[in-house]
């Protein structure tokens, strides 16, 4: 890889909420606008470098701002050497943990690094990082929370358009029969072929899990998504053991080394890193490496935009996951074609801000 030189001259943050096309019903909170932290890496050969948080909680970016903050003095007039400025950090914040919003803040870091090397060297980010792109399936998460039946089944016709391969619907209702029922109300309206995976949101203890996961055995899922707590690898790997249904978990490991301790344990039948948990561009390839290693199907939790690059880059890519959250401060969103989602053409990662938009959202 011929790596361009650059010098990090700042590193900036900007705090927006975007209002989401779908409320976001889980079993732990109804999202009805995502909270973003918009990050630039500015270089002083003139190259900016883009990456986007997502904080959960709207109250939470201000306290991401403020690390990635204390980011920029460690790394203010420094080469951008991602792979070693991370653990340059990662000893920095040993004592506090590289855990929570340090890790994030280090991740959009990351990111933004990867993306000012990719343009610099007039390069996609995929082709950057060796690999040929390709299109990825993708399945809509942008919806399907929790909800009254008649509202699932017009959600569920809505989020079809595009041609998505696959759709996540949102589970943990007060009882099983609740939970069956709207998985019949949606499989009811997809077209044939159509995947339909269920996401938990850790909602359950690993018995009813069990109880729960034998029962939608016979509904034809795709995976059953994080239904118990996901740092419990034993108890995930005795759904995994015991279910029909393939488990998937990933978007909470915490770094590379979390999942490779998640796939000794057989916690899992599928994995989907989330890019600012993994520890971004550079965790991911290193995570990327461990599923390859163990033939395990990996795909993306959020952020499309540079997953896509990602899954190009992974043997064993498996889904993207789509939102459209980021799009409305985008220039140019990320497209759905076919059911696929493909890195974009030019140089970077693929983000690059309206600034008109990134102004009307901006958190007061």
């Amino acid at each position: 890889m011929n790596v361009p030189s650059l010098t990090i001259r700042a590193v900036r943050s900007t705090p927006v909420e975007v209002p989401m096309n779908h409320v976001l019903g889980t079993s732990r909170a109804a999202l009805r606008a995502a909270p973003l932290l918009l990050v630039d890496v500015e270089t002083e050969e003139g190259v900016t470098g883009h990456a986007y948080l997502f904080c959960y909680m709207r109250q939470a970016a201000p306290a991401i701002a403020v690390m990635v903050a204390a980011v920029e003095e460690l790394v203010k007039g420094k080469p951008i050497e991602p792979e070693e400025t991370w653990r340059t950090l990662e000893r920095r914040f040993t004592l506090i943990g590289v855990q929570g919003i340090v890790r994030m803040a280090m991740s959009g870091l990351d990111v933004a690094c990867w993306d000012a090397l990719a343009k610099a060297s007039g390069k996609p980010l995929v082709e950057f990082l060796g690999a040929e792109s390709r299109a990825i399936p993708a399945y809509n998460s942008n919806g399907l929370g929790l909800m009254p039946l008649a509202a699932l089944a017009k959600e569920a016709d809505e989020l079809l358009e595009g041609g998505f391969g696959g759709v996540k619907l949102r589970l943990g209702y007060p009882t099983l029969a609740d939970d069956l029922a709207a998985v019949r109300a949606v499989r009811e309206r997809l077209p044939k072929g159509v995947a339909l995976m269920v996401d938990y949101n850790q909602a359950l203890t690993v018995e009813e899990a069990l109880e729960r996961g034998r029962a939608l055995d016979g509904e034809g899922l795709y995976w059953i998504e994080e239904p118990i707590r996901h740092d419990d690898y034993a108890g995930a790997a005795r759904l995994a053991r015991e279910l029909a249904t393939p488990i998937q978990i990933g978007e909470n490991f915490s770094q590379p080394h979390a999942m490779e301790e998640a796939l000794r344990q057989e916690a899992c039948d599928y994995v989907m890193p989330d890019l600012e948990r993994i520890g971004g561009v550079s965790g991911w390839m290193r995570a990327a490496k461990i599923a390859s290693a163990r033939g395990v199907p990996m795909s993306s939790h959020l952020f499309p935009e540079v997953s896509a690059h990602l899954l190009a880059a992974s043997s064993t890519a498996h889904w993207i996951e789509y939102v459209d959250w980021a799009a409305a401060v985008l220039r140019e969103p990320t497209q759905v074609i076919e059911g696929r989602i493909a890195p974009r053409r030019d140089p970077g990662a693929g983000l690059e801000w309206d600034v008109q938009a990134v102004e009307r959202f901006r958190m007061k």
